[in-house]
């Protein structure tokens, strides 16, 4: 019995010593975001308009950061440009060192398949795909090994196992929000890109979709950049990074 315990206690003891040397390494590590200068303009008429103006900011491997800001603050522009969906008008972004902007839309759109994960206010699940083909599809894309069976693994760990089979419009909007971050962890990405991922939910489902989100990101140790104008939520990230008429406000750590 006691060298039962003694080993279940070693175990522990490396256990947790695997993961302080896991978090050292990280700490060493390039990070997996750098934006530097990020400007983007665009016209009204003949009037321009400043969206973004000159944000620089990196991002750490496993860091967990939110980026806050009110609505037209620009915060969905910058996290548009840090994935490479919208293109600036003057700056760069690395992700894990490879230069967005450098690359065209075809190797963008690469780089996003195996090495990023998106949840999105609106869910952006297929309306003809069922949960499972709506988890599958991005697999399938990445050339990833069983994804059918991946896909139904990922759907029962976020609760749907027996909801598989329904398409979107069947589901409630948590249930439709819970297959996307199915699908967003799914491929194992490295960085997890999530934009006001509880705007269309009440506050009860929000924060039930919130606790899995960050306890799938802990468990995967996901990079999480979180967009949101909601302070509270906000607080649930080491990190957050402020954001006001298009220029950083502050970051902070807690």
């Amino acid at each position: 019995m006691v060298g039962a315990a003694l080993t279940a206690g070693t175990g522990t003891v490396t256990s947790n010593a695997k993961r302080r040397n896991h978090r050292m390494a990280e700490e060493f590590m390039p990070p997996i975001v750098r934006a530097a200068g990020l400007t983007k303009q665009v016209f009204a008429g003949t009037t321009p308009l400043t969206i973004l103006q000159d944000v620089s900011l990196e991002i750490a491997r496993g860091d967990a950061v939110a980026i806050l800001g009110a609505s037209g603050s620009g915060k969905t522009t910058l996290l548009a440009m840090l994935a490479g969906l919208d293109t600036p008008t003057a700056g760069t972004v690395h992700i894990d060192g490879a230069d967005l902007f450098a690359l065209d839309e075809d190797g963008r759109a690469r780089l996003r398949r195996d090495r990023v994960g998106f949840v999105f206010q609106s869910f952006q699940l297929l309306p003809a795909l069922t949960a499972l083909e709506n988890v599958m599809l991005p697999l399938e894309l990445a050339g990833k090994s069983d994804p059918q069976d991946r896909a139904a693994d990922w759907l029962a760990k976020v609760g749907l196992k027996s909801r598989v089979t329904h398409y979107p419009r069947q589901l409630s909007g948590g249930e439709q929000q819970r297959v996307a971050v199915a699908r967003a962890f799914a491929a194992g990405p490295q960085l997890l890109f999530a934009d006001e991922p509880t705007g269309n939910l009440d506050s009860a489902t929000g924060e039930e979709i919130i606790s899995l989100m960050f306890e799938l990101n802990r468990v995967a140790r996901t990079t999480l950049l979180l967009v949101t104008h909601d302070e509270g939520l906000a607080q649930r990230c080491p990190r957050r990074i402020g954001l006001s008429a298009g220029r950083l406000t502050h970051d902070e750590r807690h």
